[in-house]
């Protein structure tokens, strides 16, 4: 009787340490994605801070593209409007695109590619596209990990409801091939 007693109890102890660690595995694991999302938020803030430099150093020598000029603008403040993280992805994607015509615009403009302020903003702007890349992978995988986590046996007996989360995706525009012409 007491050989049962102490094996219902070691039982029970077991399944509650090993239900408590898949609830902290799942809560580390959301914890990581709200750290990877802050990434990408501080690059689009990086981003964002660059563009007024860009978008004024552009306007002295390419005036009459006001509309390219416009649409960066425009991007960029829905960015900054932008309260979630799909709000934020969508307004990204769309400064992304309004970033890409700016700096097409520029080739038509020999004295403003020779720029030094053009050439070190347009660096800091590829930089910073680029870091924004990578935080979007990292953020991706943490999503990827933190989905697994609740969606999976025993994840998904403690879970509690939670709901999974959603990952960065292509552009519709970026899946189509560009168009290139010499």
């Amino acid at each position: 009787m007491v050989v049962a007693l102490v094996i219902i109890a070691v039982i029970v102890v077991v399944t509650v340490v090993a239900m408590i660690s898949v609830s902290n595995g799942i809560v580390r694991a959301s914890n990581k994605c709200d750290t990877a999302w802050a990434t990408i938020d501080a690059q689009l803030q990086r981003r964002n801070d660059l563009i007024p430099n860009l978008v004024e150093t552009v306007k002295g020598y390419a005036a009459h593209e006001s509309a390219t000029l416009q649409s960066v603008t425009d991007a960029r403040a829905a960015v900054a409007k932008a309260a979630s993280p799909e709000e934020k992805m969508q307004a990204s994607a769309r400064l992304t695109g309004a970033v890409n015509s700016l700096l097409a615009v520029a080739e038509n403009y020999p004295d403003l590619k020779a720029s030094a302020n053009f050439q070190q903003l347009q660096a800091e702007l590829t930089d910073t596209e680029n870091r924004i890349s990578y935080a979007r992978m990292s953020y991706n995988d943490c999503v990827m990990m933190y989905n697994n986590a609740i969606q999976t046996f025993p994840g998904s007996l403690v879970a509690g409801g939670r709901a999974p989360r959603q990952g960065f995706s292509a552009d519709a525009d970026a899946r189509q091939t560009p168009n290139v012409q010499f």
